[in-house]
């Protein structure tokens, strides 16, 4: 066999012109393909045209190129295998020792706006996978390279041993499978999406790691942070950090289910939140009385937690937030008398939002679904992004709520969906007075949101993710002073709570929509 060869095929082309020189230096033959063949020949780096080894043209617009035996020969022949060696040999093909291939940017093909559905199947790349692929399944004998950020290691061991290790080019095969995967993994989503597919026969996700974690939910859990791969714009993933500590497995948590909440407003808003159930939340005129509305609603529980609003951050607001310790604020922006006096506290970490003002998540949405992990499989559902539907309501007491009334009940309604089932929500004046979350029973919810709430539950309105399976938290709120209530309805014993909001002047109103959170 002659010298040692290295096909190079790029759509990433970092860093590309400088590996093939080093190649070259080290007695390498260079076989390049299209436009990576023209930027090496520019530079001046000796390149062999694919169609020099396969003595094939180019056809079908470049579709047609490195799919040919004497390529794939090269790249899957057992070195060691005589009747392999006596093949390639009498076909006059040769073998292929170094493989660097990426592929057509079909992500960032399809991220584009108003892209066409023939412009994205364009994008699709066939031949590259496939040598990939063939590289990766030969890695006893064959170095592939998906990433330009191997290319140094690569060099460094060739320079070395004249080879690289088989360590290394196990490595890189298994990172070559992940890589096609992915690739593919996004190609047959967008497909799916084409024809409405929404939960098919099998289901591939795919995501790429955002960071390392120091531990997970607790010090002994080894944890990461991946994003998806198509951007969600307003989400955590997308979310840019300003300023304080590399943020925890716990922190990217709550500060998910913050926004997850501020999605819901588009009025200033101001939402703290602790162990992912908000803690407070407020809506004002500016977002300075949102925050005093959000702390005053559970000063206690504030503490330690996480503070999301939907406008800049002021000077004003900023003097509020530093005198309490938290742990993150996230909003879209801080202006420059904020944001310095914010990072007078080295830790706190500051998260810059992608989404616009009153509007934290725009686009996008819709395409995410929630993946929640269970002992030998997953649970996939849409998320619960269901908004209150005025027409759906029903007014079934004798009382309707009054204007301020229905109000509230709607804040209320936007929280309760966002906190862990079973969940009562109190609200006034525009902020939460009281949150019962994740207990065991309804009414055991409702005593620890009206407990909270204190002097102020007296004219409140309540919320509760699920209907009431008896009465007896309509006879909680009532001994509180609770007059509006809102929730799904659908027990078969709702007429007990509907005669009971009856006797004590309740208004209470159904939805026909639950939304329970485990």
């Amino acid at each position: 066999m002659s010298k040692k060869r290295a096909l190079i095929s790029v759509s990433d082309k970092t860093g590309v012109v400088e590996f093939a020189s080093q190649l070259v230096q080290l007695g390498f033959e260079v076989i390049s393909t299209g436009g990576t063949a023209k930027m090496l020949r520019d530079a001046g780096v000796a390149v062999t045209g694919i169609s020099d080894v396969t003595h094939f043209p180019e056809i079908m617009d470049g579709r047609v190129k490195t799919l040919h035996p004497a390529i794939h020969s090269g790249l899957l022949a057992v070195r060691d295998n005589e009747e392999h060696e006596k093949q390639v040999k009498d076909l006059g093909f040769d073998y292929i020792d170094v493989v660097a291939v990426n592929l057509y940017p079909f992500k960032e093909t399809i991220s584009k706006s108003n892209v066409s559905y023939e412009e994205a199947i364009e994008n699709i790349d066939i031949g590259g996978p496939t040598m990939l692929r063939s590289a990766a399944k030969n890695h006893a004998y064959v170095t592939v390279i998906v990433d330009a950020a191997d290319y140094g290691q690569v060099l460094d061991e060739l320079r070395v041993g004249q080879s690289t290790t088989l360590a290394t080019r196990k490595y890189l095969a298994a990172k070559v499978f992940r890589h096609t995967a992915a690739y593919d993994s996004l190609i047959s989503r967008y497909l799916s999406e084409q024809v409405g597919e929404t939960m098919p026969e099998s289901m591939t996700v795919t995501y790429e790691k955002a960071q390392d974690l120091r531990y997970g939910e607790n010090p002994h859990q080894v944890a990461a942070f991946y994003r998806e791969v198509l951007a969600v714009p307003g989400s955590i993933a997308t979310c840019k950090q300003l300023h304080g500590k590399e943020l925890s497995y716990n922190n990217i948590n709550d500060a998910n289910a913050a926004l997850a909440i501020l999605a819901e407003y588009s009025e200033p808003a101001v939402i703290a939140v602790k162990h992912t159930n908000p803690c407070g939340v407020g809506v004002g005129q500016t977002i300075l009385e949102a925050y005093q509305k959000a702390y005053a609603a559970d000063p206690v529980s504030i503490f330690g937690g996480i503070v999301a609003a939907n406008r800049t951050i002021d000077k004003e607001t900023a003097m509020l937030l530093k005198d309490i310790f938290l742990e993150i604020v996230i909003a879209p922006a801080f202006d420059e008398a904020a944001l310095s006096i914010l990072q007078e506290k080295k830790n706190l970490r500051l998260l810059q939002t992608t989404g616009s003002e009153g509007n934290i998540q725009e686009t996008g949405l819709s395409q995410s679904y929630q993946i929640t992990a269970v002992q030998g499989g997953a649970l996939l559902q849409e998320w619960d992004r269901k908004p209150l539907d005025p027409t759906a309501i029903m007014v079934v007491t004798d009382r309707a709520p009054s204007e301020e009334e229905q109000k509230q009940l709607e804040f209320a309604w936007k929280v309760v969906k966002h906190v862990k089932s079973n969940a009562i929500v109190l609200a006034k004046d525009n902020k939460t007075i009281g949150v019962g979350a994740g207990q065991m029973n309804r009414v055991g919810a409702a005593n620890i949101a009206i407990e909270q709430a204190g002097e102020e539950a007296k004219g409140a309105a309540l919320a509760s993710d699920a209907f009431f399976p008896m009465a007896d938290t309509v006879e909680a709120a009532a001994k509180a002073g609770i007059t509006a209530i809102i929730q799904p309805g659908g027990s078969i014993r709702d007429q007990e709570s509907i005669d009971a909001c009856n006797r004590y002047g309740i208004a209470m109103i159904f939805t026909g929509v639950r939304h329970f959170k485990h």
